[in-house]
């Protein structure tokens, strides 16, 4: 009893201890608030027209945490296109699987001038062939929707490390 009560006593001590420590060294994280989230949450995005494009742009939005109440700094537009490739055959030479790749090209323009930082990311998915008409097409939503989420958070990283103070 003793030495569990003395363990919780010193843990917050520690915490506290540590935290000093590495405010001190300069240590940031690179998904903390000070590693350019200002920055990116002040991003517009521009996607495409379709399906593909709405369901980038959606995740793109919540992956940078788009400030709607402040003037963007950059705008965002990206070019996505996909190739849809079977996989496996059954014995009437339909596919089991689908194997979806997106490549997406995004260019990063400054709204008050500058020069453009584009960008390319790429993502593989795949998903199973559904017998049932909409069982098929949900399935493969849904890989678009898993792939275009991949998508978001590669290219979230890409403006991270573009707009990260060297």
């Amino acid at each position: 009893m003793g030495r569990g009560r003395a363990a919780a006593r010193t843990a917050p001590v520690l915490a506290a201890l540590s935290a000093l420590l590495l405010a001190g060294c300069g240590f940031t994280p690179m998904y903390g608030d000070a590693a350019g989230a200002p920055a990116l949450s002040r991003i517009a995005v521009a996607a495409q027209d379709d399906r593909l494009g709405y369901s980038l742009r959606e995740e793109l939005e919540d992956a940078l945490g788009w400030n709607r109440s402040a003037a963007p700094l950059y705008g965002l537009e990206t070019a996505v296109e996909q190739n849809r490739r079977p996989l496996g055959r059954r014995i009437d030479d339909t596919a089991t699987r689908y194997e979806l790749t997106l490549r997406a090209a995004w260019t990063l323009t400054p709204v008050n001038g500058g020069p453009p930082l584009t960008g390319t990311e790429a993502v593989t998915t795949t998903y199973a062939a559904a017998d049932q008409p909409y069982a098929a097409i949900a399935a493969q939503q849904d890989g678009e929707d898993r792939a275009a989420a991949e998508l978001a958070r590669l290219i979230r990283l890409d403006l991270m490390r573009a707009l990260s103070p060297q």
